[in-house]
């Protein structure tokens, strides 16, 4: 028997992640309360039961202080189980609480943040104890279901990280929410050129010219080098999402073909959940007939 604790922040994510686990043939309860889940997994955990995948969410109101001993009783009783924690930053949690309308269960009367504030604090040791962390924060809802298809089906390694590739122009600013920042403009710039200028990093056009000299290749295998480095580091130090932005000067020729390059190889490896976007590739677009 498989047996998965769904935790997190309220608002990043924990009922979405369940019914997603749903539909991937888990059995799955929400909010089950803590002093019920020794006695839940001794009730399955048998050679009678039919239930071979099981998911049960657990959240701040449901008597965390009984954890310890819950999770200590299913190790003794040799439960295979996982705790995946869904996580979100502060201000995407007010943003989603905010537009649902809802009221954050340990907020009261008081506001959104003072609940987040105390969620935290009670959630640290499951966020400690976590298999996995997801940071939903930048994340698509079919993003997500990848990701957990890619854990809990496909069984694919996972780095407890979540990165974004991001293209930007320099002349629209530097992303706020950039990590790391790498400027492309010591490479020749196609906008110059006046068969190439209406195109972007995303034809084959622009691709070949920037891929076309050889220090453009150069800078991916250092990159992919320092990123190889890092994100391991970036691991233990408990980073569960990476934005590494990558720019020229208008953010649709040289910094979108690199991103793309970047994308490719890390998407390969299969270590990491890892996304890209390209921020500032519409603006100003004249497409050529």
């Amino acid at each position: 028997m498989k047996l998965i604790i769904v935790t997190g922040m309220s608002g990043a994510g924990k009922s979405t992640s369940l019914k997603m686990l749903e539909d991937m043939g888990y059995f799955c309860i929400d909010n089950l309360p803590v002093f019920l889940i020794e006695k839940f997994a001794e009730l399955i955990n048998t050679k009678n039961s039919e239930l071979n995948k099981v998911a049960i969410g657990v959240d701040a109101r449901t008597g965390l202080k009984d954890m310890d001993a819950a999770l200590d009783t299913l190790r003794k009783n040799n439960v295979d189980y996982d705790i995946l924690f869904m996580e979100a930053s502060d201000d995407v949690i007010v943003k989603r609480f905010k537009e649902t309308r809802r009221i954050h269960p340990l907020a009261g009367d008081g506001r959104v943040e003072d609940g987040i504030e105390k969620e935290r604090k009670l959630l640290e040791y499951l966020k400690k104890n976590a298999t996995y962390i997801i940071d939903s924060s930048r994340m698509l809802t079919r993003e997500l279901k990848k990701e957990l298809d890619d854990i809990f089906s496909k069984n694919k390694s996972y780095g407890n990280i979540f990165i974004t590739i991001l293209s930007f122009g320099y002349k629209y600013g530097i992303p706020n929410d950039a990590d790391l920042v790498f400027d492309v403009r010591f490479l020749p710039n196609p906008y110059y050129i006046e068969e190439l200028k209406a195109y972007t990093g995303n034809d084959s056009k622009i691709q070949d010219y920037v891929m076309g000299f050889p220090e453009a290749d150069m800078f991916l295998n250092k990159l992919e080098d320092m990123l190889d480095f890092l994100i391991p580091n970036y691991i233990i130090e408990g980073k569960n999402q990476l934005v590494v932005a990558i720019g020229c000067t208008g953010g649709k020729h040289r910094s979108v073909t690199l991103s793309n390059k970047i994308f490719e190889r890390m998407e390969k490896t299969g270590k990491y959940g890892v996304k890209i976007e390209h921020r500032d590739i519409e603006k100003d677009t004249k497409r050529g007939k």
